[in-house]
């Protein structure tokens, strides 16, 4: 079990709306999309569709990870086993879809998520769709790479009209291949291509297939005025940000990145706002 409390999801819709600070520092059109690695580790079992589901409607966005089942199934696990997010045992790769079904992927975590299942992708991209919410960036890490898992991510995408909200990283921000088989699938499909450190950028922005570039250093704000005049987005990853970060946070969006993936959403929003609500009372 998760050795955090468990917060309900409606107390943390509520409490992150009415205890937030009521002022133009709520939100800001510049503030770059914060991403929930996984969705909420924090406050939810992760890459479940309660999490999900809450990261929509707090306009959080989501980072998830995609596999396949025995039977050919494109589902979202973060890990190669189920051992550790269910109350299964061995690979996903060994098990049918019927048989994932079955299992508890939230009882871990907490018994507020008892009964909790282990989602397709098919499945996230219909709640994706049916929010209505179109600003929700969602970041698919591609955990493995196979003859036509790309073509199928962007065809089902394409099905459910949310290609335009997905960044494809994982597998594809150093794989070439992938990079081409997803921009092959669909043009307009977003992929990320990596940029570990400062001189790995210029390779990054001659990349042909790849629209966004995975920074995993703290950028300057010429160096992301650099990125967007070659017509991509910086979007801020790494242990640099993950944890709790407020300085780095800040450092990223005051450089001017698009976006950045975080275990701490909520704790990154609030740090944005409460350092422009004391700018602007200066």
């Amino acid at each position: 079990m998760k050795s955090t409390s468990c917060i309900p999801l409606i107390f943390l819709v509520f409490s992150f709306y009415f205890g937030a600070p009521h002022s133009s520092a709520q939100s800001t059109t510049s503030e770059p999309k914060i991403i929930g690695h996984r969705g909420l580790m924090n406050e939810a079992p992760e890459n479940t569709l309660a999490a999900f589901s809450t990261c929509i409607k707090l306009q959080i966005g989501i980072e998830l990870d995609v596999r396949r089942t025995k039977d050919g199934t494109l589902i979202i696990l973060h890990d190669e086993t189920l051992n550790r997010t269910t109350n299964g045992k061995g690979n996903v790769s060994d098990i049918t879809l019927q048989e994932l079904k079955n299992l508890d992927a939230g009882s871990w975590f907490h018994q507020t998520f008892k009964g909790e299942k282990v989602p397709t992708l098919e499945e996230f991209f219909v709640l994706l769709k049916t929010s209505g919410n179109k600003s929700t960036m969602v970041a698919i890490d591609l955990k493995t790479s196979d003859a036509t898992i790309e073509k199928e991510i962007v065809a089902l995408a394409n099905k459910h009209q949310v290609l335009p909200q997905l960044v494809f990283i994982g597998l594809a921000i150093s794989d070439l291949e992938i990079r081409k088989k997803l921009k092959l699938a669909d043009a307009n499909a977003h992929v990320a291509v990596l940029a570990n450190k400062l001189e790995h950028l210029e390779a990054a922005l001659n990349d042909m297939h790849s629209d966004w570039v995975y920074v995993r250093f703290i950028p300057t704000n010429e160096e992301v005025k650099k990125i967007h005049a070659r017509g991509k987005k910086a979007f801020l990853v790494g242990t640099l940000v993950a944890g709790q970060e407020p300085k780095n946070w800040q450092s990223g969006k005051d450089a001017g990145i698009d976006a950045l993936l975080t275990d701490y959403p909520f704790a990154c929003r609030n740090s944005w706002r409460t350092n422009l609500k004391i700018q602007q009372q200066q």
